[in-house]
């Protein structure tokens, strides 16, 4: 069995801010694999989440979608309770979420490592006790720097000043980002087709951007 868990912010108010790619990719990925009447996403208040089942042809095993409903600094409430009811073990939980490290547009598969910041998979990590988990790690800016021309508490990421990184996190994707967010979006479905289909390591050499 697969989990694969898009992370993001519940309600319309984060709806298509930069950290609820995670759940524009599994919105994405659901409408491009299922047919209309059963690309839906079920409550499940047991797991603290929507869920959806992904059927795909060349795939001979249950593979459950989640956008977890907990918000994104909890999001490890829902992942833990769903690894307890399945009984999966971690390498089998896909986490897809947007990445500050990398820029905007490119995609990266790769097993376990450090949350690098971002609280809802360093929430996963401690309710799993384990970072021995897949992540599709989705770009969003670029490397942070402090502004030493105020009181050295901004940062600048994509040469945006910002007073906490928070800001940007939770930002409208808008413009030219909006459009290099939605190419990205539909890379990062086609790529967990692939992983499914025929494995991660495929996946990684096809999809994974320099």
């Amino acid at each position: 069995m697969k989990i694969i868990v898009g992370l993001g912010n519940p309600g319309e108010k984060y709806e298509t801010t930069r950290h609820n790619l995670g759940f524009l990719t599994l919105d994405r990925l659901l409408k491009d694999c299922a047919p209309v009447d059963k690309s839906v996403w079920q409550s499940s208040s047991k797991f603290k989440s929507e869920v959806s089942d992904l059927i795909l042809e060349a795939v001979d095993e249950k593979v459950l979608l989640v956008k977890p409903q907990t918000f994104m600094n909890n999001s490890g409430m829902a992942v833990s309770l769903i690894a307890s009811f399945y009984k999966v073990p971690p390498e089998d939980f896909w986490i897809v979420h947007d990445e500050l490290d990398l820029p905007l547009g490119s995609t990266k598969i790769r097993f376990g490592g450090a949350a690098a910041g971002h609280r809802g998979v360093e929430n996963i990590i401690e309710q799993l006790g384990t970072d021995k988990f897949w992540r599709f790690r989705l770009g969003i800016g670029q490397s942070r720097t402090k502004d030493v021309d105020g009181d050295g508490k901004a940062d600048r990421i994509g040469g945006t000043k910002l007073r906490n990184v928070e800001e940007y996190v939770l930002g409208e994707l808008g413009g030219k980002d909006y459009t290099e967010a939605k190419k990205m979006i539909k890379h990062a479905s086609e790529a967990i087709q692939c992983a499914l289909e025929k494995g991660l390591e495929s996946a990684q050499n096809r999809f994974n951007t320099k």
